[in-house]
């Protein structure tokens, strides 16, 4: 299957601080759901800063290596322009609009489509979550949290892109609300073809999902492989997930 998001070799720093990625690699396939794991610190969030153009707003800077999305070298390309390519991303905190209203909010996702598609797009988003429909006109800020994240879903989805980044989808959320809402994602991917990259601390739910993970410790690649594979190893789990007890020995 074709790639649709590699990154390659990739090292990355902040002034002053030396490396937050060292030699790091990683391949999403296109229609693949990818789970990224790791602890706070382990270079995650630059991971993400770095696909998605934002990392000049950190002062970071790309020492060596590339990304490649849908074939194309996007290393250091501006956010706006990733998005145009079908790049979208769900950041952590949600980071909606919460004085405008649910519609607007995703009015705001939909700015690059052509003005004739909108309509077409948010009737898509509101059949694949129905809730939002229902508080079209409400201010976002006084959603419930798993409302207010399946509105952050609905704004990176209503462009149609082919690689959706979800970064702690989970953050917050009632172990509930979170199991819904990956469901919910998960027939988004199956109906869309849309590639995933997850991005989460609860690495219990990320495995259950993805059918690849990565564990990413201090920088660097520690293990990759099938996720049922990585979910399963208790010394793994141990060491870097913060799992221990909560999954078999293995066999």
């Amino acid at each position: 299957m074709a790639a649709m998001l590699e990154v390659e070799g990739l090292s990355v720093g902040y002034a002053r601080k030396g490396l937050a990625l060292d030699d790091v690699s990683l391949v999403v396939p296109t229609g693949g759901i990818v789970a990224l794991l790791g602890a706070n610190g382990a270079g995650k969030t630059t991971l993400i800063r770095t696909i998605t153009g934002l990392l000049p707003m950190h002062n970071g800077r790309v020492a060596q290596g590339r990304v490649r999305f849908a074939g194309v070298d996007i290393t250091g390309m501006a956010a706006h322009r990733l998005v145009r390519l079908g790049l979208a991303q769900v950041p952590e905190g949600r980071l909606i609009f919460k004085q405008l209203s649910v519609e607007e909010n995703l009015q705001v996702g939909a700015a690059f489509l052509p003005r004739g598609k909108v309509a077409e797009r948010l009737e898509a988003v509101f059949a694949l979550f129905p809730r939002l429909r229902e508080r079209r006109r409400q201010a976002a800020g006084l959603m419930s949290g798993g409302e207010q994240q399946m509105l952050a879903l609905g704004r990176a989805l209503i462009g149609g892109p082919r690689l959706l980044l979800v970064d702690e989808l989970s953050l917050g959320l009632a172990p509930l609300i979170v199991e819904a809402i990956y469901q919910q994602l998960m027939s988004v991917g199956e109906t869309l073809g849309t590639a995933m990259l997850i991005v989460e601390q609860n690495a219990h739910v990320a495995l259950e999902y993805a059918q690849t993970a990565y564990i990413l410790d201090r920088g660097r690649i520690a293990m990759s492989g099938d996720a049922a594979t990585v979910g399963a190893s208790s010394a793994i789990a141990d060491a870097y997930l913060g799992l221990a007890g909560e999954v078999p020995a293995d066999v």
